[in-house]
């Protein structure tokens, strides 16, 4: 604790992994902290769910981390998570149902890419070296891109195999937008941090317990431990400037970090900065959806599995979380950027996602849809030259949320960084 902030009342609003991180940040900076969050619980997006008699408890989707996400990391050890623990981390490894995908070997990145690549069973040897020559073009140019370029353009040279074993599965992963519609700009810094920024940065950290237990209970914990005064089941009605300061309700706080979501957001600065309101409006967002589907007694051949989406197919990932020690013999199918799958109806989706199951594995007894979850407004539409508004809104009130200008897109990582930039601009 520095005591930089030892006289000043902060208000964080919203309880996510921005909200989390802003309020951990703030009062490890002596600051006198309020959160509040209108849900009943905290961890927003990435939270865990309660169970039921024929369904355990579950998250609310299926969430990974890779090791360039050092922010999310080192926020999660500093509340006591044991990260060798929580997660099953692995080299970069794109397993699919009937072969091998691209599998990166330990070693410098650069190296590892290539070795990587050229190891890669599935493709000719000309789609390989298309693809390490493109690498090759993007690394020299700093991984950026013209911002109007979507992924799909960037790589309309590389060949099919490679575009969709290894670009569309990525960008859809990272992005939660179709390669089609994506910004090439965001999809470049994603592949730059996490396939050349240091040894392990392209891990793939695949979460062994529920979500909550990452962060919304060891953040609560804390952050009770420090004083922090938690108000759940809270909406705030009103943002409103008083003086020098802020009234949030009936309580009166010197500055204030919005960590809602981005409509949230725009609701409660309409009046007061409708420029920036508009800015978060008029933001575009894709859903998530998960299917879980259960067949007791089977497995897959890897914990987390690549899928080929298609007209019929809708998930792109399948996660088997017998291997990941949480619950045997259930399967999370997770359908991203799934805006036209959600247009077609949760049923369609989960019917459609169990013949793709079917289609896919062998099943030691038959499989069954367990449950279906649709998060609507998962993440924004990473879209080029998507305009996002900025950290700044007015003197005294800033903005966090993965939403929030920067160089990530709607990512944990991108909201755990957003929450502590915010509450290091605090003054």
């Amino acid at each position: 604790m520095d005591g930089a902030l030892s006289t000043r009342q902060i208000a964080v609003i919203g309880g996510g992994w921005a909200g989390l991180a802003s309020a951990v940040a703030a009062s490890q900076r002596g600051a006198k902290v309020s959160l509040f969050e209108m849900a009943g619980q905290l961890g927003g997006r990435a939270r865990s769910l309660p169970g039921d008699a024929l369904t355990p408890g579950l998250d609310n989707g299926q969430h990974i981390l890779i090791g360039a996400y050092t922010h999310s990391l080192k926020l999660m050890a500093a509340l006591g998570v044991d990260i060798d623990q929580a997660f099953l981390r692995t080299p970069l490894r794109l397993r699919y149902p009937r072969h091998e995908g691209l599998q990166l070997p330990p070693g410098p990145p650069l190296l590892s890419f290539a070795r990587g690549v050229w190891a890669h069973p599935s493709w000719p040897a000309k789609a390989r070296l298309q693809l390490l020559l493109a690498a090759s073009t993007w690394l020299a140019r700093g991984f950026s891109a013209d911002a109007r370029l979507s992924v799909s353009t960037l790589c309309t040279g590389l060949p099919k195999c490679v575009r969709q074993d290894l670009i569309e599965p990525l960008c859809v992963a990272a992005l939660n937008t179709p390669a089609a519609q994506a910004s090439a700009q965001v999809f470049l810094r994603v592949l730059r941090d996490a396939l050349f920024s240091g040894a392990g940065s392209a891990d793939l950290l695949v979460p062994r317990q529920g979500l909550s237990t990452l962060m919304a209970t060891p953040a609560m914990k804390h952050l009770s431990a420090q004083g922090v005064h938690i108000h759940l089941g809270t909406r705030v009605q009103t943002l409103a400037a008083e003086d020098s300061a802020w009234r949030v309700n009936e309580h009166r706080f010197d500055q204030v970090i919005l960590a809602c979501s981005s409509s949230e957001a725009a609701r409660l600065t309409q009046v007061l900065a409708p420029g920036w309101s508009a800015m978060a409006q008029n933001l575009q967002f894709e859903p998530i959806v998960t299917v879980y589907i259960r067949s007791p007694g089977s497995a897959l051949p890897a914990p987390m599995v690549a899928l080929q989406e298609g007209p019929d197919a809708p998930a792109q990932f399948v996660f088997d979380l017998g291997q990941l020690g949480t619950h045997p013999g259930l399967f999370a199918w997770v359908i991203s950027g799934a805006s036209a799958w959600v247009a077609r109806g949760l049923d369609e989706t989960a019917n459609r996602t169990l013949a793709q199951a079917q289609q896919e594995f062998d099943w030691a007894s038959p499989p069954e849809v367990a449950r279906v979850l649709a998060e609507k407004r998962a993440t924004f539409a990473c879209t080029p030259g998507l305009q996002r508004p900025p950290m700044r809104i007015a003197p005294g009130l800033l903005a966090a949320g993965d939403y929030v200008a920067g160089p990530y897109p709607a990512t944990l990582e991108g909201a755990v960084r957003a929450g502590q930039a915010a509450a290091s601009a605090l003054g």
